[in-house]
């Protein structure tokens, strides 16, 4: 089975979390591997603002295993690629989306290539990632509800557009919420066209085609400044109720 008839199929299975205590990783970011990189910097796409629910999506096909055991803010691992700092904001709808605090926030992607650790073998995956776990990270949220995590800019996969999966808990383990988070297209472009992506080349889908952002991005889509020298920030807000 390819991974897009996967993903059509796809239930939202959740998966239970074993709450662990906050770390702080010493690792030091992994540069840009760019080889053709501009220092302009962009900025692009329009983060949930509006006190409006994020939507659900489902977790897919590859959902980390034991995300308890993968505490830690730099998820790049030995993955090469454009540096990407994610800051996703937890903001509580029963209370003015107010910022929350303790809220256990998982996130994975694909790497360069559009390979996921953990998972490989198979039709799914040819590579064999199943002994590692790179692009995998679990934060807690400070007071204000903010998680950074530090990581390279994801690659795409057949079917697919640019995504970042996250899983919200709150601070005694209960699921909030599965999503996803769409990228703006425009810098997807720019980073594919360079470094370690080049020989990926663009990305086969756009966000109005793929089958889990094809009813819309408004909630999903997230603001990406920087440039492929100094790399990229992401910055997105995920409204849950909690």
């Amino acid at each position: 089975m390819k991974r897009i008839d996967f993903l059509k199929r796809a239930g939202l299975g959740l998966v239970t979390a074993q709450i662990v205590a906050c770390k702080t990783e010493s690792v030091d970011p992994t540069s840009s591997s760019s080889s053709s990189s501009s220092s302009s910097t962009t900025t692009s796409g329009s983060t949930n603002t509006s006190c409006t629910s994020t939507p659900s999506e489902t977790e897919g096909p590859f959902p980390t295993k034991t995300p308890s055991s993968l505490v830690q803010n730099n998820i790049t691992s030995d993955r090469t690629g454009t540096k990407l700092t994610v800051k996703i904001n937890i903001q509580n709808k029963n209370a003015s989306c107010a910022g929350l605090a303790n809220a256990i926030v998982d996130i994975w992607h694909c790497d360069a290539a559009g390979n996921y650790s953990e998972y490989g073998g198979t039709g799914m995956q040819a590579t064999n990632y199943t002994t590692v776990h790179f692009l995998r990270g679990r934060q807690v949220t400070d007071s204000t509800g903010l998680v950074t995590f530090t990581s390279i800019y994801p690659g795409w996969y057949s079917g697919r557009a640019t995504h970042i999966h996250v899983h919200v808990y709150n601070s005694s383990g209960t699921s909030l919420l599965v999503t996803q988070i769409a990228f703006p297209e425009d810098i997807s472009k720019i980073v594919y066209a360079q470094g370690v992506y080049a020989s990926h080349g663009q990305a086969d889908t756009t966000n109005a085609k793929d089958n889990v952002f094809g009813d819309g991005v408004t909630y999903e889509m997230s603001t990406v400044t920087g440039n492929t020298t100094d790399g990229y920030v992401l910055t997105h807000n995920i409204v849950v109720s909690a």
